[in-house]
């Protein structure tokens, strides 16, 4: 399932290729009558170290559809892919999300790809497992369907912790339909020689970790910032968007999981893990020669994105009336010189207008100073959700570990402080998620431009704003633009949904004896906050 060596190498003999596939696709789009519209880009960040960027039209190539002025900027930097609102479904709760996974993975017929953090042990996930068992047993049965490939990547450290862990349940599979799967196992290169000896399970990967959180089947695709754990299906609540039946933004995600796949530790039928040809050992091998060949890998995926888009152009008149959803893939792997998600989100945080609102979640609020920054010094008006106390998911952890949600309410309490000296409480707005017996995970952003009642823009996948998401992790999640006023009602109603079970901060919340944080907690905050 890796990609081909003359695929690596996108801008030579292999560019023949990318024409014929292009031009089946505008025909396969003619046949259907409808499918993926693409917009023209100007050039993207294409290089993972900070480079020049080329200017484009301020209105966009010369005949590519119309975007909303306000952000078409984001067209400049990343690719876009066009898609009808109807065919986006945002799903509510973790229930539908699992039953979304198993349904699916059930009638797949040529991919399933599986990017997570890591996988559970439990019988829900085993009942996962027996999902994909199932649709690889009917692929090898069924001669009109025998392609049927399955690609799982999660990331080394949290999927190898314990004796059952995510690999043990994975290796039937492996070990049954070799030929038909594939288990990638990314490895941070920043954790290796004497840190690596001695950083203890659990909290080696505070170091950095694979964090991408996208779900595919055939050509639709799940964008979530949830894990495939038990807790992710029953009680942990998050954020999923089903995209239905977009095969260029699934090629998009598969590749790109592919790529990082590529760069990651391949899991074999013993339980034993190797190096892909041509790649570097990410902890063995030079840290930079490593970097260097995984950004590179990386980036053709994205490069390749903007050719397509360049070179597919215009589609008719008619699909640009039935199109009115833009999805632009944001990836932000800065231990590999990738930061394309952080520079966008600076860019939206920085132009959001003081006549606009913005609705920001997060599970674990820990804003970068950079994102801090903008909040504090700009005009918008800001509501910002995060996870009170007892529905952290790090509540009534053993050792240090539960120490964690009180940093959690230290930093919360120095932002508010800091709202409050900057006369700013009326503009920004602190809110903690409460719901009994469940936890809070969700991430992502709402946009409201001024004078409507329904936001026009959503981030939705898995970076939360934090350090880590920015600096230590892996990290990937989509910028939605949609006029569809059918999706703009679902986009506030699952805003409004978990704004619901939220209480407003003020400076009595951390008053309450039970937001007492201990000295030794508030001391070491500041020391640790950049693994959390």
């Amino acid at each position: 399932m890796a990609a081909s060596m003359s695929w690596r190498r996108l801008y030579s003999p292999a560019l023949a290729g990318l024409f014929t596939r292009i031009a089946e696709r505008l025909f396969r789009a003619g046949d259907k009558g409808g499918g993926s519209s693409v917009l023209l880009l100007a050039p993207l960040l294409a290089k993972a170290q900070p480079a020049q960027e080329q200017v484009s039209s301020p209105t966009g190539a010369r005949g590519a559809p119309s975007l909303n002025s306000h952000f078409r900027w984001m067209a400049e930097h990343v690719p876009a892919f066009r898609v009808h609102g109807a065919r986006v479904h945002i799903l509510t709760s973790p229930d539908q999300f699992y039953q979304t996974l198993k349904a699916r993975v059930r009638t797949a017929k040529r991919r399933v790809v599986l990017a997570s953090l890591y996988l559970g042990t439990g019988q829900l996930e085993q009942d996962l497992v027996d999902c994909m068992q199932e649709a690889l047993q009917s692929s090898q049965e069924n001669s009109h369907h025998p392609g049927l490939k399955v690609s799982v990547l999660l990331d080394y450290t949290r999927g190898s912790r314990g004796q059952l862990n995510s690999r043990t349940m994975l290796l039937p599979l492996l070990r049954r339909f070799k030929s038909q799967m594939r288990v990638s196992l990314y490895h941070t290169p920043d954790l290796r020689g004497l840190l690596r000896l001695l950083v203890p399970q659990r909290f080696n990967e505070t170091i950095g970790v694979q964090h991408i959180k996208v779900y595919l089947f055939d050509d639709s695709l799940v964008i979530s910032g949830a894990n495939l754990s038990d807790s992710y299906f029953t009680n942990r609540q998050d954020r999923y968007f089903l995209l239905e039946n977009c095969p260029e933004l699934a090629d998009f995600f598969s590749e790109l999981v592919d790529a990082v796949g590529d760069a990651s530790l391949q899991l074999q039928p013993d339980d034993s893990v190797t190096v892909q040809e041509g790649m570097v050992h990410p902890y063995k091998g030079d840290r930079r020669d490593f970097s260097a060949v995984a950004s590179r890998r990386i980036m053709e995926v994205v490069d390749a994105a903007q050719v397509r888009q360049q070179l597919l152009g215009q589609l008719s008149e008619e699909e640009e009336r039935e199109e009115d959803t833009w999805v632009f893939p944001l990836v932000q792997m800065k231990p590999l010189g990738i930061q394309v998600d952080e520079r966008v989100t600076q860019r939206l945080l920085s132009d959001a207008a003081p006549d606009s609102s913005v609705f920001l979640t997060s599970g674990y609020f820990n804003l970068t100073r950079a994102y801090m920054r903008l909040v504090l010094g700009g005009g918008a008006r800001y509501h910002i959700l995060t996870a009170s106390p007892e529905v952290n998911g790090f509540f009534g952890a053993k050792g240090v570990a539960g120490a964690i949600p009180d940093a959690y309410t230290h930093i919360a309490g120095q932002f508010y402080e800091r709202v409050c000296r900057l006369g700013q409480r009326d503009r920004v707005h602190l809110h903690e998620y409460h719901r009994p017996q469940w936890t809070f995970h969700a991430k992502g952003l709402w946009y409201y431009l001024h004078g409507q009642d329904q936001p026009c823009l959503t981030l939705i996948g898995s970076p939360n704003f934090g350090y880590r998401s920015v600096h230590r992790d892996l990290e990937a999640q989509v910028a939605i633009v949609t006029e569809n006023e059918g999706l703009k009602s679902q986009l506030q109603e699952e805003q409004e949904m978990l704004y619901q079970r939220s209480s407003e901060v003020s400076r009595s919340t951390f008053q309450q004896s039970d937001r007492h944080v201990k000295l030794w907690v508030r001391l070491i905050t500041p020391l640790i906050k950049n693994f959390f």
